[in-house]
């Protein structure tokens, strides 16, 4: 989406991750290896190194926002504009439990939830909670993604659950005794944030917003399978417009919601792009370079009506990846084949780039580049984008 801009600005990407051989790096015409398990400041040097030697004019980062977040200035100061929104709301949406406690007194609905961190608390959230009869779930109240996620079932399994599709399931007695475990050998134990299983389908709202948190748009997407549907849903983006503000969020964010008793409630808030937001291109929108042009010259352009209601599907595709020697380690073939998701649709079968963050860098006299770093619970990314915008000459970065 950074390449094919409506201002049919020239466009390069750089792009780094702990795997050299990660199949994101395909598409960047610049890779580099950054460094794994790592805390926030080691991190921000890091960062920091690479737009500066590779003259990085916008660094989105779609991860490790923490890390990232302070540095402003130190960015600004080697020519990097950072996407990035302000550091306090970052610190609080970083927290599922934080998330649901300042979202909930800012009117925006949430479900019950409690936070546990021992095998009593744990028994006690999930008994309370499921008094109603719903079904309960837990999960780590960190920014863990979808890892950890379970649902909760003591139901004794049954012949044609053994030939359904497998689930994230566990039962109250195992999760306890596991607690228990880790606290009999001094193991340190996360916080775990308990509540309802929420009624899908997942409803993600991708916004764009100016620094302050005043949205420009919002396009919401629900998840059906292999499909995707374009949500015309003031009720969900009203919810996600009222989050926006409060946090102050600023350039791309994203709300995930699901319902409760039929009505929709927040289920987490990003504040940083989605990996779908690749899908938002259907709506004929493009968020990624509006939001570069937001940083940039404080004008997100000329944005269309999104076309919504339509209903997309995901596929799967195979790309050839280089493998790049590294010293020490045994050779392997020249190439090897993985497979990852990209978007197929309503435009007679295009296929759009698969998800990877990336950054935007564009040549303006001497200086040039954009860096992005992209972390995930076990291994972190960093890709950059370059992007020359006319009559500007600068360049941007973004995750998409």
């Amino acid at each position: 989406m950074l390449r094919d801009n409506p201002d049919a600005a020239s466009v390069q990407i750089y792009g780094t991750n702990v795997d050299r051989d990660a199949p994101a790096l395909t598409a960047c015409e610049v890779r580099e290896a950054e460094p794994r398990y790592v805390g926030d400041d080691e991190y921000g040097a890091f960062a920091l190194d690479f737009c500066r030697r590779h003259r990085i004019d916008v660094l989105i980062p779609p991860r490790r926002l923490a890390a990232l977040a302070g540095l402003t200035r130190a960015f600004a100061e080697i020519g990097t504009h950072l996407m990035c929104s302000p550091a306090p709301a970052i610190d609080v949406l970083t927290s599922k439990s934080r998330t649901y406690e300042a979202a909930g007194a800012a009117g925006v609905p949430v479900p019950p939830w409690r936070l546990v961190s021992d095998a009593e608390g744990f028994r006690a959230a999930a008994a309370e909670l499921a008094a109603d009869g719903e079904r309960v779930c837990f999960k780590p109240a960190g920014e863990y993604s979808a890892f950890g996620f379970r649902i909760l079932d003591d139901r004794p399994l049954r012949v044609r659950d053994l030939l359904a599709p497998a689930a994230p399931l566990a039962s109250v007695g195992a999760v306890t005794d596991a607690l228990r475990r880790a606290a009999d050998e001094g193991e340190s134990i996360p916080e775990f944030l308990v509540m309802p299983y929420l009624d899908g389908p997942e409803v993600s709202v991708d916004c764009l917003s100016a620094p302050g948190g005043s949205t420009i748009t919002a396009i919401a997407r629900s998840k059906q399978g292999r499909y995707r549907l374009l949500l015309d849903d003031p009720a969900v983006t009203a919810i996600a417009r009222r989050l926006v503000g409060h946090f102050e969020l600023a350039y791309l964010s994203n709300v995930q919601l699901r319902h409760r008793a039929g009505e929709p409630v927040l289920l987490e808030a990003n504040p940083r792009a989605s990996a779908g937001i690749f899908q938002t291109a259907f709506t004929g929108v493009n968020l990624p370079w509006a939001a570069v042009r937001l940083l940039l010259r404080g004008d997100a352009g000329p944005l269309p009506r999104p076309r919504l209601g339509a209903r997309i599907a995901v596929t799967e595709s195979a790309t050839e990846v280089e493998v790049t020697p590294v010293p020490g380690r045994a050779e392997r073939p020249a190439a090897h084949h993985e497979v990852f998701r990209s978007l197929t649709g309503l435009d007679g079968g295009r296929v759009v780039a698969p998800r990877a963050p990336v950054l935007a860098e564009a040549p303006h006299g001497e200086a040039a580049g954009a860096a992005v770093a992209a972390a995930a619970a076990t291994a972190t990314a960093v890709a950059a984008t370059a992007v020359t915008v006319p009559a500007a000459a600068t360049a941007v970065a973004a995750a998409g």
